[in-house]
């Protein structure tokens, strides 16, 4: 066994594995170790963000950790190596074999034939395609480091400080510095590591305006960082940059007041969802007022009744055993269209999705064979998703798999809305606030305690009676619970 292979098997790295269905990459939020410490087969070591959840990630080695290939707040693609471990320290020094070039194996424009999808916790082969040093070009002598810096602060629209004058050869006349703003021009595509080019992604910054300073030209986080951050203020008396064009009178400059933030993680998924079914699914809401009176007071009693000790009860939960005993009427709402095969996929099982608004952004877990649970079993669980959501655990796999959806936008005081479909899932509900508004009962003018639902559905599925009918049978049986019974 040669030393090398001594020290692959000793020294393990841990990559990032595929914790969703299909994800690319995940963001690490926090690590809980560091180079030092040691660490057991299945201790959690980081937690991660992906398109969907925050994760914790548990580590299948035992031994010591050698070294965090990434820090907290950075982007990094599945299958690439995030930490590694000693799982021999008692064996005494040895050299961990280095971390692969990853600008040769991300590099679009290099990449191999006939690569194989990611598996979960693998990456494909690293590129065997590796980069020339750029030539410097012919006449031009290359420019120490402080006229480097110089350049690079006037690239980023600061003025760098004034450095000692260097000597220069009377034969050689340097070259003009680039005025701020413009690009440095590169000989092909920009050197720099996947993370550099995420970081420079997430941050709006070309990576052609950029002046490497790293070896062979690579750029580095710092030069990103650097090109990113605002021009320091002039000091009082020192004459600013004189201005190209006089701004247009009554125009305010607002750029400073304004802030730019990624998208990414949930903000982003959410993003491409709502896009993408909005102008895949033939949208239809239809909307229906009803006194839920009756089932307002029901609540209260269901608080007081034995068998719902210890569960919470509320408004919504009565809302989504309504919505369940209608689909059970109406089963033909429950499906999916298949573009791909030109089929429409009817589900025998309801998958009751809940609209949650988290610190993370929206998402929507699913209470997995809703339409057989118990009122207590669809209380507990119910309790239990928006728990879990609240605290940030929620796990790809309780997002997947939905088949119709609730939303409760009444809890922020609105009316109702038009809501949009969650992908694949062929209808929404939307649940109103519960107001005391005047209604006719028996006759009189009354004060009742009112809801607006909205339902929105795919029209390619649900046409406008079989929709009607839904929504009109929700709106029965809250006006009148006692329906959970005859109907259930």
């Amino acid at each position: 066994m040669t030393a090398s292979t001594a020290n692959a098997q000793r020294f393990r790295e841990f990559k990032m594995p595929d914790v969703g269905e299909g994800l690319t990459e995940a963001e690490i939020l926090k690590w809980y170790v560091q180079p030092g410490d040691t660490v057991t087969d299945g201790q959690v070591v980081c937690e991660v963000e992906t398109a969907k959840a925050a994760v914790e990630l548990p580590i299948p080695y035992t031994g010591v950790v050698h070294e965090l290939r990434f820090g907290e707040g950075v982007t990094v693609d599945v299958g690439t190596a995030i930490i590694a471990v000693d799982t021999d320290p008692g064996a005494g020094p040895a050299e961990a074999p280095a971390a692969a070039p990853q600008e040769a194996a991300a590099d679009e424009e290099a990449e191999p034939q006939g690569r194989q999808a990611v598996l979960v916790g693998y990456g494909a082969a690293p590129s065997s395609t590796k980069r020339r040093a750029r030539k410097p070009q012919p006449g031009v002598p290359a420019q120490p480091e402080p006229a480097q810096a110089a350049l690079q602060a006037e690239l980023n629209g600061r003025t760098a400080p004034v450095a000692p004058a260097t000597p220069v050869a009377p034969a050689v006349q340097p070259a003009p510095a680039a005025p701020a703003g413009s690009a440095v021009p590169a000989a092909g595509r920009p050197l720099a590591k996947p993370p550099v080019r995420k970081l420079a992604k997430d941050l709006g910054i070309d990576l052609a305006m950029i002046l490497p300073t790293g070896p062979d030209g690579i750029i580095t986080r710092e030069d990103v960082h650097a090109a990113a951050a605002p021009a320091p203020a002039a000091p009082a008396g020192t004459p600013g940059p004189v201005a190209v064009a006089a701004a247009e009178p009554g125009t305010v400059d607002t750029a400073a007041r304004e802030r730019r933030v990624p998208v990414k993680g949930v903000r982003k998924a959410t993003a491409q969802a709502m896009v993408a079914s909005a102008f895949t699914a033939p949208h239809v809401t239809e909307f229906i007022t009803v006194d839920v009176t009756r089932t307002m007071k029901l609540v209260q009693e269901l608080k007081q009744d034995p068998d719902m000790a210890g569960l919470r009860v509320n408004p919504l939960l009565l809302v989504a055993k309504a919505f369940l005993v209608a689909l059970k009427r109406h089963p033909e709402v429950n499906a999916a269209w298949d573009e791909a095969n030109q089929e429409i996929v009817y589900k025998d099982y309801v998958n009751l999705g809940i609209a949650a608004a988290t610190p993370r952004g929206l998402i929507v877990p699913n209470i997995k064979d809703a339409g057989t649970k118990t009122l207590p079993q669809l209380a507990a669980e119910l309790g239990d998703l928006v728990a879990t959501a609240r605290e940030g655990k929620t796990s790809p796999a309780a997002m997947a798999g939905g088949t119709v959806t609730i939303t409760n936008v009444g809890v922020f005081g609105v009316d109702t809305g038009t809501p949009i479909l969650n992908p694949g899932e062929s209808a929404i509900l939307a649940f109103g606030a519960v107001k005391l508004q005047p209604w006719v009962h028996k006759g009189k003018v009354t004060a009742r305690q009112v809801t607006t639902l909205a339902l929105s559905f795919d029209h390619r599925l649900v046409d406008g009676e079989l929709g009607s009918k839904l929504l009109a049978d929700v709106a029965a049986v809250l006006e009148r619970p006692k329906r959970l019974i005859t109907w259930g």
